[in-house]
């Protein structure tokens, strides 16, 4: 091995961390050092700090002695909004007043490429809209609450629907990020904040109802957490 264990131990947590967003491991599974050390073809140290992030980041938590992915519910999803609605409003605050220039470029440009991927593609509609609401938060030019919001994105990326799936939800979504760019763009804070306010509160209905109506096997094998 010619890499130490703080060297891999990055690499380590990216790769457990997207394993878990992605449902390969899925809610509930148990996670032991050695068995995924062997699997990974790593010691056991860097899988050990990988598990102390992840289990700072929420994705990963002690249940009766022993780790395992942390588990997926309405309750959680709704909690998640909970921190994120006024965190999101911030960041469109923020961006009204703080964006440069080049944000400005930026955020026009991102708008236009959310505007033109198609309805039924799911995988570019998600990276798209991510992508447009990551731009508000850059402009915003606040490194602790770009932090906060990476970390709630972490959460919210292991629950496979997104609010633009949902029938009606499409066209909505669009005007909202319509009116919301245009306040953000002649630095109206006020509005911004609203509009963000409303938005993701909207986006949180949505996907509630989406999740209480969902196939189990689809959301995963732990909906009891």
């Amino acid at each position: 091995m010619t890499n130490g264990p703080r060297e891999l131990a990055p690499d380590v947590y990216a790769r457990l961390r997207d394993d878990i967003i992605s449902g390969e491991l899925e809610a509930g599974s148990p996670l032991v050092v050695t068995t995924l050390a062997t699997r990974l073809g790593v010691s056991r140290t860097p899988v050990r700090e990988a598990l102390r992030l992840l289990t700072r980041d929420g994705l990963v938590e002690s249940s009766e002695r022993q780790l395992r992915v942390a588990g997926r519910s309405a309750q959680a999803l709704f909690d998640i909004y909970e921190v994120r609605i006024p965190l999101e409003a911030a960041a469109a605050r923020g961006a009204a007043e703080r964006h440069t220039s080049i944000d400005r470029m930026q955020l026009t440009r991102l708008h236009e490429i959310l505007r033109e991927v198609a309805p039924d593609d799911v995988t570019a509609l998600n990276a798209a809209n991510r992508n447009f609401h990551e731009a508000i938060w850059a402009a915003t030019h606040n490194s602790a609450l770009i932090d906060f919001l990476k970390h709630l994105d972490l959460y919210l990326r292991r629950y496979p629907a997104t609010a633009l799936h949902h029938a009606g939800r499409y066209q909505a979504s669009r005007d909202e990020h319509e009116a919301l760019l245009a306040a953000i763009l002649v630095r109206d804070v006020d509005a911004a904040g609203e509009l963000a306010n409303a938005h993701f509160k909207a986006a949180r209905d949505v996907r509630l109802r989406f999740y209480d109506s969902a196939d189990p096997a689809f959301l995963g094998s732990d909906t009891r957490a």
